[in-house]
């Protein structure tokens, strides 16, 4: 008795920290959107947050520089592109386009997209009926999503949920990637491997960018306080404690954690940008929501008998 209710009392903290782990997530979208409001670009502010988060995962992670083999060294370039350079410019080039919380419930079908992509690849692993039929729901939920710029009087254009979606297919390839990398390497190292070829690779991008911002604009105090909460919170220590509550938790009750993302998002871009969110937009909030939990939902049930 008095084991489990330590037990229960130490798994508090990294309950509490998925928690906040989630709402800076969440949050993240928001600042992104001030950043873009204030003239940075969406690579400038991908290599601007990146590079610090590097710069702080590395004084923890420094004694190795390099993988066990080329091979893997090439995966964790991978990882870099579809998690980082990929991701987070079509995340950010989408938050031009289209709402804030519109962009951050179409990501939120990443797992599902990895689902898939698991069963595509893994004959053995082939998604069960919860996982389609949760995938079904969600995407109608995209589709919501979408259309909700079309009903809102707004001239907002769907290239913006067109590059979420393909931010969301993006991370779901990392996951992959990732699934051959856990097995023979640390959190800090993997980190900061993805982190340094997420920023190798998202040079190339900035030839497609105008002109750069002036560093003055880093000065801003609308500015920075958004640019260190990203390079610090949302990516250094969120990941950091992420992979804590994900170790102690387990990876299928942590990520329950993840469905929270949006509903964080939609609540500060009404509050804070002040975004309009139609009937359309709640339902198609209701439809992803309720997609991800119920195809998690059924899977666990199957699992279970």
């Amino acid at each position: 008795m008095t084991n489990n209710i330590k037990h229960s009392q130490s798994n508090f903290w990294f309950h509490l920290g998925a928690i906040l782990t989630v709402t800076a997530w969440g949050i993240s979208f928001v600042s992104t959107k001030v950043l873009l409001d204030h003239g940075l670009r969406p690579a400038e502010i991908y290599i601007y947050r990146f590079v610090l988060a590097y710069i702080m995962v590395l004084f923890a992670s420094h004694k190795r520089l390099w993988a066990n083999s080329a091979r893997d060294e090439f995966l964790f370039a991978i990882c870099g592109l579809c998690a980082g350079s990929i991701y987070f410019i079509a995340e950010n080039t989408a938050i031009e386009y289209t709402y804030v919380s519109n962009v951050s419930l179409i990501v939120t079908t990443s797992p599902l997209i990895t689902t898939l992509l698991v069963g595509l690849i893994y004959k053995n692993e082939r998604p069960g009926f919860g996982a389609v039929i949760g995938s079904i729901i969600a995407f109608l939920g995209v589709g919501c999503v979408i259309f909700n710029s079309s009903f809102s009087g707004i001239n907002i254009s769907p290239i913006g949920d067109i590059l979420s979606l393909s931010a969301a297919t993006s991370w779901a390839v990392y996951s992959l990637v990732l699934r051959k990398l856990n097995a023979l390497y640390d959190v800090m190292f993997i980190s900061r491997k993805t982190f340094f070829y997420g920023v190798l690779t998202a040079l190339p991008f900035m030839a497609f960018e105008p002109a750069m911002s002036s560093p003055l604009v880093l000065l801003n105090l609308e500015v920075l306080p958004h640019l260190l909460f990203l390079g610090i919170f949302a990516s250094m220590v969120a990941y950091i404690v992420w992979a804590q509550a994900v170790k102690r938790l387990g990876a299928v009750k942590a990520s329950n954690y993840l469905y929270f993302t949006p509903i964080v998002t939609l609540v500060a871009s009404v509050f804070l940008l002040k975004e309009n969110i139609t009937i359309v937009g709640y339902i198609g909030c209701a439809l992803i929501l309720g997609g991800v939990w119920l195809g998690d939902y059924i899977s666990q049930r199957q699992m279970r008998n």
